[in-house]
């Protein structure tokens, strides 16, 4: 009776397991870091999970099945490019700088699908219930979920921004939805709502005119039996957000846009017993000091180091920099080093008063979850915006990148270290970030496992993403109206003019 009830039990659990294919190729650890918490999970609760990324996984999951397609070289190819290309310059160049960016990411795109491993896939003849893809200009991978006949989960590392809203047929009020590349607000002026228009309008340009071509030249090259890749781009089931109300300011969302932000956090760890002694003892508190792990420190000016270790030796507290080199000439005797850093169980320290940070995503959200103030020197991408969001929210500050100098730095380290109103509004966002009904990870898993089981959750779709452009914005509704209304407007014309003719003939007449 046992062995029935644990067969019975085993056969129960496999019909609800399901074949996961994901897709995340982008060649950052930070993105690595939610796709895989996200695909790990899901093969914790007893799925078969296929997961293609630049990255190998060193503690796979215990529990389902997990298997790693690893996209070899992409990780160091796309670090030797950041150093070339020299990040930290980018600012200065504007956003036409990252056009080079955009481009070698169309060619990691083809990278991806011809990889030998993805290509013995392709032509495996397996089957999945589902493909999940991360977003980064990478469309003509969306196309493996048709040719796997799977419903299509799209995941995207940042929030609701106009590269994707687009997708899903989402609202997109450019009077108070910022573009992701500038560091403003909802409230913008005239000439902020100018730039953010223009902008728009730029991207949507080159996004049509150049970047979708040429994805669509892949899905031909290497699915030439297959759909059109405009047919699947707007065919996604939901769309995977890491976002959440207490990091950005609400926005329109259509139903299957997900926020699952902070789906990578974790309770925090105990330290390694050094690091743990380093914080326990740093009575005056710690600022702690890290570029992520896109940037790297080690690739700082000389001029730009000297005015970080300058303003440094100046604080009494103890200064945790994550430096990626064995040595820093200068160190001053309150900073330490090191390579590599537990972000989120450092930030969990209560001595911890102060986070200098690029403003990456992820490094945006594990400040806010653990109620820690931040000062941001964004450099690239959405940092802009998430800098922007933070000093709205009253959690921090921010510095440009080129306008880092040891007074600003001084000043600005100063002011978030004695001005306690800064922690206070750190603490209460954290609470809101924190409040919520199933956890951000339990959430995504859900939400896949719903588009399994409801065949795709075509009913999520709004009726926007089926119609032409001009139908979409009530052009031809505005033609008619004006066309209707200029008549009307002409016929009033005509007959007052005539009428007043026949008055004027009239008066003439009488005084003949």
């Amino acid at each position: 009776m046992f062995v029935l009830l644990v067969g019975l039990l085993c056969i129960l659990d496999a019909a609800h397991s399901a074949r996961i294919l994901g897709v995340f190729p982008a060649p950052v650890p930070s993105h690595y870091i939610l796709s895989n918490t996200l695909m790990k999970g899901l093969a914790e609760k007893g799925h078969d999970v296929t997961m293609v990324s630049p990255f190998v996984d060193k503690i796979p999951p215990k529990n389902g099945s997990y298997t790693n397609i690893v996209l070899t070289g992409f990780a160091e190819e796309h670090e030797r490019m950041v150093k070339e290309i020299n990040v930290f310059e980018m600012e200065k160049k504007g956003i036409l700088a990252l056009l080079p960016i955009f481009s070698s990411y169309i060619e990691m795109c083809e990278q991806t699908i011809n990889h030998t491993d993805v290509q013995k896939l392709i032509h495996s003849g397996n089957k999945f219930d589902v493909v999940i893809v991360e977003m980064f200009i990478n469309d003509a991978q969306n196309v493996l979920a048709p040719h796997f006949n799977a419903p299509l989960v799209l995941f995207s590392a940042v929030g609701v921004n106009t590269w994707i809203n687009q997708l899903v047929g989402n609202p997109q009020p450019l009077a108070y939805i910022p573009d992701v590349f500038f560091g403003l607000s909802g409230k913008m002026s005239f000439f902020q709502r100018l730039l953010n228009t223009v902008a728009y309008v730029g991207e949507q340009g080159m996004n049509y005119l150049y970047m979708l071509p040429q994805q669509e030249k892949l899905v031909k090259k290497y699915f030439p039996n297959g759909p059109r890749l405009y047919d699947v781009m707007y065919n996604a089931s939901i769309l995977l957000l890491n976002s959440h109300p207490s990091i950005h300011p609400p926005v329109p969302r259509v139903p299957n846009m997900i926020d699952v932000g902070g789906l990578h956090m974790k309770p925090p760890k105990p330290l390694p017993k050094d690091l743990q002694k380093l914080l326990d003892g740093a009575k005056e508190g710690v600022v702690y000091f890290s570029l992520g792990s896109y940037l790297k420190s080690a690739f700082l000016a000389e001029e730009k180091r000297q005015i970080f270790l300058k303003a440094f030796s100046k604080l009494k507290e103890t200064v945790l920099w994550k430096w990626e080199e064995d040595s820093l000439p200068g160190q001053p005797a309150n900073v330490h080093l090191a390579k590599w850093l537990p972000q989120q169980d450092i930030l969990a320290h209560p001595n911890v008063k102060l986070f200098i940070t690029h403003g990456g995503f992820l490094s945006t959200t594990e400040t806010i979850y653990h109620g820690v103030p931040a000062l941001v020197i964004p450099i690239i991408g959405d940092q802009m915006l998430n800098a922007g969001e933070l000093v709205n929210q009253g959690i921090g500050l921010s510095i440009r990148f080129q306008e880092v100098t040891e007074e600003a730095l001084t000043d600005n380290i100063n002011e978030l270290l004695t001005n306690p109103e800064y922690t206070k509004n750190a603490k209460s966002r954290s609470k809101i970030f924190r409040d919520r009904l199933v956890s951000p990870l339990d959430t995504a898993i859900y939400w896949v496992e719903y588009v399994i089981r409801h065949g795709g959750a075509p009913h999520l779709r709004v009726a926007g993403l089926d119609l032409p452009w001009y139908q979409y914005f009530l052009l031809d509704v505005i033609v008619v109206v004006s066309v209707a209304t200029l008549v009307v407007l002409f016929v009033l014309y005509q007959s007052i003019k005539k009428i007043s003719s026949v008055c004027r003939k009239q008066k003439k007449q009488k005084l003949n």
